[in-house]
């Protein structure tokens, strides 16, 4: 189910994100989320790849980092493609580097991450996909 239901909600966060961190992002044009990257990264977000296995390494002319507390500049939001048994230390890490927002990808969701996130102070989005959200919400 996705959450929020609430469209302006989901239109605030997106209007306000800049620094978006895109954990389980992919070298592979074929996988989403490369795609949902270049999306972004054409949409005037500023997106910083991480994936452990692509350290160091280029995607879409962006340095890729290991993990999130790598990152060297405030995060307002972090985006998940990552599997279900992840989301938890995902959560844990975004509250971790203070981001104010984690972004669970379609078919992602987790009630208690949700639950512990924004127990934090972050907002959450559950089952969505900013790539469908934008053009949707007309932002």
């Amino acid at each position: 189910m996705p959450y929020p239901s609430d469209d302006a909600a989901i239109r605030r966060l997106l209007t306000e994100t800049r620094v978006i961190a895109l954990v389980g992002a992919s070298p592979n044009p074929a996988r989403a989320s490369n795609d949902v990257m270049e999306y972004l990264l054409h949409r005037g977000y500023r997106v910083i790849p991480v994936n452990p296995g692509q350290a160091g390494k280029q995607i879409l002319g962006q340095t890729v980092v290991g993990h999130l507390a790598e990152i060297a500049e405030p995060v307002d939001m972090v985006d998940i493609f990552r599997e279900q048994g992840a989301l938890a230390g995902v959560v844990d890490e975004a509250i971790a580097i203070g981001a104010k927002a984690v972004w669970m990808q379609l078919g992602l969701a987790d009630d208690a991450a949700r639950t512990k996130a924004e127990a934090a102070g972050l907002a959450v989005v559950m089952d969505r996909c900013p790539k469908i959200e934008i053009p949707r919400l007309r932002i």
